[in-house]
């Protein structure tokens, strides 16, 4: 019993999604039409880069590049942009919470070693902060936007163009708040990573890559990249997919079948559409502070088609609470762990610098309308 108790604090957005889906099931009897619930593309695209991902990972290359930025650095204010930022680029490209498990443990070593222990709590706030920032720039940014913009259909230059007003702002923003911080002279001190880099794989993992970018970009289907990307997984990397995040995709499962049978619901179907119209961006920002964003997202893209502010609404709504973005999370563990960790002063800290930022992105996005 104590092991079915740890396993759904653990996992609980997967358990509620599988009880939900089940649930649905006495609803809506299971047919045929349940296949077409379920988005086959954005499932297999989501395997593909979990997989690719850890193999970056593995390669230690965003660490490597974390210690040649740092090495030189003499200031702490410095220390601390650089810190910020590579998580803010980085999430881009590995999706936040692989952002934050790269640098939250980089910058806790860095800063303890410094001697600036007590600029931590601030410099992990802010890079848990950047993190889900900035990876609302591109579809693979996190889970969430791969979504959207699969099931949108929306092309590739429209994504950016309404992501890149609100990046390039809380770019701004970040380094306005840190370079309006104290700056004492340091000795940037850490133990560098002596690992070598496997060329073979690094080359093939770039492959990998291009193969999932191809099929975002719409130029390659998804089983064709899926298939290749499997393969050579499982010839080269066979140890990495014990690191995909199945539970994820079993999130995304019970969600796709449990909004597939709500939907055939009328009643279901018109009640949350009447409550959606018009409120889209703000009921997302409101459901993710609860539920966190990810399921936020695929609960309401299945009674609205304005995705556009569906996006704006669950990206903006990673701000905010602790479970908003479950990338957090991750950060939050990290320094939890540490010694001597303050946590209610984290919180603190954590709840300040999140309203800070919603306020800036709530006048921004009334702007922009």
């Amino acid at each position: 019993m104590k092991k079915i108790v740890a396993f759904i604090k653990k996992e609980t957005v997967f358990t509620i999604a599988i009880l939900l889906g089940i649930c649905s099931m006495a609803i809506v009897p299971p047919s045929k039409a349940y296949i077409d619930y379920f988005d086959w593309k954005v499932l297999a695209l989501l395997f593909c880069m979990m997989l690719i991902v850890a193999g970056i990972r593995e390669q230690w290359i965003f660490r490597r590049l974390a210690e040649k930025l740092t090495a030189n650095v003499k200031n702490s204010k410095l220390l601390e942009l650089i810190l910020v930022l590579l998580p803010f680029f980085s999430s881009m490209l590995i999706t936040n919470d692989v952002a934050l498990i790269t640098f939250v443990p980089f910058a806790l070593a860095l800063l303890n070693g410094a001697g600036l222990k007590h600029r931590i709590i601030r410099v992990i706030v802010l890079q848990t902060i950047a993190a889900n920032l900035g990876s609302m720039l591109t579809p693979i940014g996190n889970p969430q936007n791969l979504y959207l913009y699969t099931l949108s259909e929306m092309k590739l230059g429209d994504f950016f163009a309404v992501m890149l007003p609100f990046t390039l702002l809380s770019l701004l923003t970040l380094t306005v708040i840190v370079l309006l911080g104290k700056k004492d002279e340091i000795r940037v001190c850490f133990e560098k990573n002596a690992l070598p880099i496997h060329k073979k794989k690094l080359g093939l993992l770039i492959l990998m890559f291009l193969l999932c970018m191809g099929t975002v970009a719409r130029v390659l289907d998804y089983r064709i990249s899926f298939a290749i990307v499997f393969v050579i997984g499982l010839v080269f990397f066979r140890n990495l997919f014990w690191d995909v995040d199945y539970y994820l995709l079993g999130t995304f499962c019970g969600f796709f079948l449990f909004i597939g049978n709500m939907k055939q619901l009328p009643v279901v179907s018109a009640l949350i559409d009447g409550m959606l119209k018009g409120h889209e961006m703000l009921t997302a920002f409101l459901l993710s502070q609860i539920i966190s964003n990810v399921p936020a997202t695929m609960l309401l893209s299945g009674f609205t088609e304005e995705y556009r502010q569906l996006l704006i609404g669950v990206n903006m709504g990673g701000l905010g609470t602790l479970i908003a973005s479950l990338a957090s999370l991750i950060s939050y563990k990290f320094y939890a762990v540490t010694k001597g960790a303050q946590k209610g002063k984290y919180m603190i800290v954590f709840t300040a610098y999140n309203l800070l930022f919603i306020i800036v992105f709530m006048f921004a996005y009334l702007g922009l309308r």
